[in-house]
């Protein structure tokens, strides 16, 4: 395993890269223009500061056009780094899943092809199309093993059951087993810290979620996982009035605070619990930014962008329907920038 300063030198010309490329990022002061701006066409013309090409159509199916190229571009500057390339399936995992979810549905509800290719999410580890063909021609062939065993029990267990939800059970545990697995062949601890905190924030979701349905032990297991910092058998066991000793220290204390006083039914709104796992995890990344050289810059960066295309659908989408500057603003999460 090399030494902290030989990896630096490994990745001296993809952090130099990524830096300059951090400049173009999405600031606050840049989303504060998009909301302000005069018109939805008037905050569209701050993306092409951001590198964005130009929006040929002002409509959701137009801005989701623009953020897949942008993604696709991203992918290709970044592969042709060894060390970026054996970094990006983690965080092209979470793509291929989701299109996992709509496959496994769609065959269920009889959709045909062409139904089911609308609703794939590019950005993915394989193409829309090759899933799409695989799961109905080779059995994925050319996946990865868990992908594979996980939709085929998410097939069978939709079949048995009726019930998507037990489906997307299996296949959201499948996709963090892979990822941690993915962070982990890296040999960066920071990436595989990430990996936990986002099983962390899962796991605090869930919790606060069932307790405030009145959901029993039997339920918090299904959905539960392993792998995070705080480990699952101490989660099934808290109350919520424990969950703030639970993350004690982790950048998910203040969410966990608030989850616990929310966890009983009819105790508020979810929103700001919601915004606080968010933002402990961005706070985490955010570390990133102060260490010049190495993995870690490349992480945070390609977090960054994935933060920024959610930012830039919520404030798009709230011009679009007409909604005023606070009540976008919100609904946006903290900044990478």
């Amino acid at each position: 395993m090399p030494g902290r300063r030989e990896k630096d030198v490994d990745y001296l010309a993809l952090s130099a890269r990524v830096r300059a490329m951090e400049n173009r990022l999405l600031t606050q002061e840049r989303l504060d223009r998009m909301i302000d701006a005069r018109d939805p066409a008037e905050a569209a013309k701050v993306l092409a500061e951001c590198g964005y090409g130009e929006l040929a159509e002002l409509t959701g199916d137009g801005l989701e056009e623009l953020l897949n190229q942008a993604q696709d571009q991203l992918a290709r500057d970044l592969s042709s780094y060894p060390q970026a390339a054996a970094i990006l399936p983690v965080f092209q995992c979470a793509a291929d899943y989701h299109n996992a979810k709509v496959l496994v549905k769609g065959e269920a509800l009889g959709w045909d092809g062409e139904r089911i290719g609308r609703l794939l999410m590019p950005g993915g580890r394989w193409s829309s199309e090759k899933l799409l063909d695989g799961y109905q021609k080779s059995g994925l062939e050319g996946c990865t093993e868990t992908f594979r065993l996980a939709v085929n029990r998410a097939r069978e267990v939709l079949a048995a059951s009726g019930d998507p939800q037990q489906a997307d059970f299996v296949l959201d545990r499948a996709c963090y087993e892979e990822l941690t697995a993915l962070a982990k062949t890296t040999g960066s601890s920071f990436l595989q810290g990430y990996a936990a905190l986002l099983i962390d924030a899962v796991n605090l979701r869930a919790v606060v979620r069932a307790r405030r349905l009145g959901r029993g032990a039997d339920f918090l297991r299904q959905v539960v996982l392993d792998g995070g910092t705080i480990p699952a058998a101490d989660l099934l066991a808290s109350g919520g009035e424990e969950l703030a000793r639970l993350f004690r220290g982790s950048p998910l204390a203040r969410a966990a605070e608030l989850g616990g006083a929310l966890s009983a039914a009819g105790s508020g709104s979810l929103t700001e619990f919601e915004r606080m796992c968010d933002d402990g995890v961005m706070d985490y990344l955010r570390q990133a930014r102060r260490i010049p050289f190495g993995e870690e810059p490349v992480i945070g960066y390609l977090c960054a962008r994935q933060a920024e295309a959610t930012a830039i659908r919520t404030v798009m989408s709230g011009r679009l329907a007409g909604l005023d500057g606070e009540t976008i603003r919100g609904r946006l999460r903290r900044t990478y920038c």
